[in-house]
C-alpha cells in the first residue's frame, strides 16, 4: 500500500517536473523516487504536529492554511533530497497541490483504496 502511494507520488512528480520546469525540477528516476518517500515519511511525521500547532490560523483562514503546510512539506523533501529543487514557497505550494491531484488521479486508477 504505501509503496503503491511512493511510485504513484514518483510519477505525480515526475509528471510535474516535466510540464512545469518553473515549479520543480528533478534530476532522474532515482531523485524522485527518493523524494517520493521522503514526502510520504514528512507527511506522516512532521505534517501532523504542524497542523495541530497551526490550528489557530488555519482555522481563521478556513483552511487555506493547509496549503501552505503542503508547501512547506515539499520544500522540506526538496532540502533533504539532493537532485529535487523547488522553486520558492509558491512553486512549492502550487507544486503540492499538482502532485496531489496527479497522484490522486493515479491512486485511483491503480486501485490504491
Amino acid at each position: 500500500m504505501f509503496l503503491l502511494r511512493v511510485i504513484c507520488t514518483m510519477v505525480a512528480i515526475l509528471i510535474i517536473a516535466y510540464m512545469f520546469p518553473s515549479i520543480m525540477w528533478v534530476e532522474g528516476v532515482v531523485s524522485a523516487l527518493a523524494a517520493a518517500f521522503i514526502l510520504g515519511i514528512v507527511n506522516a511525521i512532521v505534517r501532523p504536529v504542524l497542523i495541530i500547532l497551526t490550528l489557530p490560523i488555519t482555522l481563521l483562514s478556513m483552511g487555506f492554511f493547509l496549503l501552505i503546510i503542503n508547501g512547506l512539506m515539499l520544500g522540506l523533501a526538496a532540502f533533504f533530497v539532493p537532485g529535487f529543487h523547488v522553486n520558492g514557497l509558491l512553486g512549492a505550494v502550487i507544486g503540492s497541490v499538482l502532485v496531489s491531484i496527479v497522484s490522486w488521479i493515479l491512486s485511483a486508477t491503480a486501485g490504491d483504496k
